[in-house]
C-alpha cells in the first residue's frame, strides 16, 4: 500500500507491517491501524519512530522504547487489559511511548504513563494508562545527548 504522508512524502508500507489498535489511541479512537517507519537518511541514533497512521496520512507521532531513556521502567499492568493483543510472550512485546518535542528541544519529554503496547507477532495494538504514579512528561534531552556522545 502506498500513501502520502505530511512527513516522510510518499511511502509504501507492506500490508503485514500495519499495527492495528482494536480502538484506536486516546483522543484518537477512530485511527485504529498505523506503521511504524523512520527517515532512514537521517538515521535512528536516538531511537525515535514515527507511528503513521494509515487512515489519516497527515497524522503521524514520534514514539520510542522507553527503555532507552529510563532503564527501569517496568510498570505493572493489568493482565486483562492486555487481552486485545492475543497471547502474551513477553518476547513478542514491543512498548513504545510518545515523544513530544517542543520548539525548545532541551524540553522533550516522553509520556512513560499512556504506552503503546504492541504484539510484534499478530501485529495487534492497545494504549493503556499506567496507574501507578509515573511521569506523564519525563524529559529525556540530555539523556539522549549523553547516548549519543557514548555511540
Amino acid at each position: 500500500m502506498t500513501i502520502e504522508t505530511r512527513i516522510f512524502g510518499e511511502v509504501t508500507i507492506d500490508d503485514q507491517k500495519i499495527i492495528h489498535f482494536e480502538n484506536g489511541i486516546i483522543g484518537f479512537p477512530d485511527l485504529t491501524d498505523f506503521a511504524l517507519i523512520y527517515d532512514a537518511e537521517k538515521g535512528n541514533d536516538v531511537g525515535i519512530r514515527w507511528m503513521q497512521s494509515i487512515q489519516e496520512p497527515a497524522f503521524a507521532m514520534p514514539v520510542m522504547d522507553p527503555l532507552l531513556v529510563k532503564e527501569d521502567y517496568n510498570p505493572e499492568v493489568e493482565d486483562e487489559l492486555l487481552k486485545p493483543l492475543g497471547g502474551l510472550d513477553p518476547d513478542q512485546l514491543l512498548v513504545l511511548v510518545t515523544v513530544t518535542v517542543p520548539k525548545d528541544i532541551k524540553k522533550m519529554t516522553v509520556n512513560l504513563k499512556g504506552p503503546f503496547v504492541i504484539n510484534a507477532e499478530t501485529r495487534k495494538a492497545c494504549q493503556i494508562i499506567i496507574e501507578e504514579d509515573i511521569d506523564v512528561k519525563f524529559p529525556v534531552y540530555e539523556i539522549l545527548e549523553s547516548r549519543k556522545k557514548v555511540n
